[in-house]
């Protein structure tokens, strides 16, 4: 049984002509211990989905069932925030500046009432050696720590009330590339060790290969492709994540393929076009993709790809009309 399920999710921004929609009837699952990889380009939809699914924004439409139970209105519930947490992308924003490491990572357990003070200092104490401090940096306050070990403190903070689901939105991208390695390493140590989820939100393609076990690719609010992590890096379908993974740099001169650049504008979300919101930049575009919006259509080999000309070849359309 999935840990998390998400069902028909939209989220919409505004009301009436001003309505922008965000997340547009996205379905994905994380089972318990697994990472899931949500990739795309800046302002697809992605933190949205993971806001919305730790319930600091409400879904406009849609289901939310965690270990089989449906959510609706609980998102908010102190059962529920003990068991789903966020880690944001910037630890110096999302850390107050004047608070001490050691309230820092106490408040959670505090504002769930979720122990008494003394398994609250037990607990500090263990969630701090596993994410590799020591016991003196309890004094310290986010100005007196790097950046890699602000973010250390950061999971530390979303691990304390014991998750069984984290989501990480983009909890690399303010780090160099050795500390990006080693926060990585963090994670997957504290996975194997705990059996904790992990929604993992980057544009970082090279980061997710690393670290998940499925990818879904979001464009526009919507998930494109979906499939374990090796089949969408080896064999992309869908033509919006081949022309993502052809821009990941490589130090393999031999394999390195070439740069897809896509034509076109990428819509606005508040004035989608009719039919799939890639038509206007897709090489595979065809008459059907004008005027229906595509599914995410289960293929033989496990994966989900949302294109008519991946899921319909054998149908006869006009290209590029």
């Amino acid at each position: 049984m999935a840990l998390l399920e998400v069902r028909g999710l939209r989220k919409s921004f505004g009301h009436g002509r001003n309505r922008v929609p965000a997340v547009r009837g996205v379905d994905l699952e994380i089972a318990p211990g697994e990472t899931l990889g949500l990739v795309g380009e800046s302002g697809c939809g992605k933190t949205t989905l993971g806001r919305v699914v730790v319930g600091l924004q409400a879904a406009t439409e849609g289901e939310i069932i965690f270990d089989g139970e449906t959510l609706d209105g609980k998102l908010g519930k102190p059962e529920y925030r003990r068991r789903v947490q966020m880690v944001f992308q910037h630890p110096s924003q999302s850390l107050n500046r004047r608070m001490r490491v050691a309230t820092t990572l106490s408040e959670p357990l505090r504002l769930l009432h979720a122990s008494a003070a003394d398994q609250v200092a037990e607990r500090v104490d263990v969630v701090l050696r596993l994410v590799g401090l020591g016991p003196d940096y309890l004094r310290r306050t986010p100005r007196q720590l790097s950046g890699g070990q602000q973010q250390r403190i950061a999971i530390a903070r979303a691990l304390m009330p014991e998750p069984d689901l984290v989501v990480l939105d983009e909890p690399t991208s303010s780090l160099d590339q050795s500390v990006r390695g080693r926060i990585i390493a963090l994670l997957r140590s504290i996975q194997d060790e705990r059996g904790v989820a992990y929604l993992f939100i980057s544009h970082d393609l090279s980061t997710v290969r690393k670290i998940a076990d499925r990818v879904a690719v979001m464009y526009l609010g919507r998930i494109v492709e979906e499939a374990p992590t090796e089949q969408v890096f080896e064999d992309p379908q869908h033509p919006y994540t081949k022309a993502l993974l052809s821009a990941v740099p490589s130090m393999d001169l031999d394999n390195r393929g070439t740069r897809i650049i896509l034509e076109g504008e990428t819509p606005s979300p508040s004035a989608l076009p009719q039919g799939c919101s890639f038509q206007d930049r897709c090489p595979l575009v065809h008459t059907r993709c004008r005027t229906e919006q595509p599914t995410l259509i289960s293929l033989p080999d496990g994966r989900r790809v949302e294109c008519f000309a991946v899921t319909s070849p054998s149908q006869a359309y006009e290209v590029n009309p």
